[in-house]
């Protein structure tokens, strides 16, 4: 194994590592608003520290393999994909801390009724599923997993956009509920950026595995329909 190769499986299990720790995150801010455990939300909060470090040691390493070897063809798509990759996991972490805020700002448990009508937590195990077969298709080197995360993305653009109608209702049937009612909106709105941030990832899984740049061929596609 060459000096460019073990710097290569290092990165590849760095970021691996970071996935595992926000999916983690991601796991246990559903598990915080559910049994709304306080404790809980505020490790996630924390933990937000480790998932920036690793971005930055991600981003540093990559730097450095581009400054010290100057990789090409499946090293440097790899190289190119661990740094985007590495900042949508950044994102999807700063998602899994914001709504644990918003778990720590309800002043009383969610009700059930709301968290069933509202679909969050069906939202939450989407996203998390998104998050689980991402990191299996970079792992195992599966384009077609990766592109499964596509459709499934669809799931929480609907749901977000019948969430307002569903708090609205949920207001008028828990009236004592309105801030918590509030603050699953709130949460529902940030949960389906964590779908925009798999197709990413899964963009660039594909582009890594298969060398295909799948924007551009939207974009082109795009601006055929004009």
């Amino acid at each position: 194994m060459t000096h460019l190769d073990s710097e290569l499986t290092m990165l590849k299990a760095d970021i691996i590592d970071m996935w595992r720790l926000v999916l983690n995150q991601m796991e246990k801010g559903r598990d915080a608003l559910n049994n709304f455990d306080r404790d809980l939300a505020e490790e996630v909060v924390e933990n937000e520290k480790r998932v920036n470090s690793y971005e930055l040691k991600i981003d540093k390493d990559c730097e450095n393999i581009f400054a010290l070897f100057q990789p090409v063809a499946t090293d440097l798509r790899l190289v190119l994909a661990a740094l985007k990759i590495g900042n949508n996991l950044e994102r999807i972490g700063d998602i899994a801390a914001s709504v644990a805020d918003f778990v720590l700002d309800a002043d009383t448990d969610f009700n059930k009724d709301i968290l069933e009508h509202t679909k969050i937590l069906e939202m939450y195990a989407v996203a998390n599923e998104m998050m689980a077969d991402t990191l299996e298709a970079f792992d195992k080197e599966d384009t077609r997993l990766a592109r499964t995360i596509f459709k499934r993305d669809k799931i929480l653009d609907k749901i977000d956009e019948e969430a307002l109608d569903r708090v609205e209702e949920s207001i008028k049937n828990y009236p004592d509920q309105v801030r918590n009612c509030l603050l699953v909106l709130s949460m529902i709105r940030k949960l389906e950026r964590v779908g925009d941030q798999s197709k990413n990832i899964a963009e660039e899984i594909i582009f890594y595995f298969e060398a295909k740049v799948l924007k551009h061929k939207k974009k082109k596609k795009k601006e055929g329909d004009e």
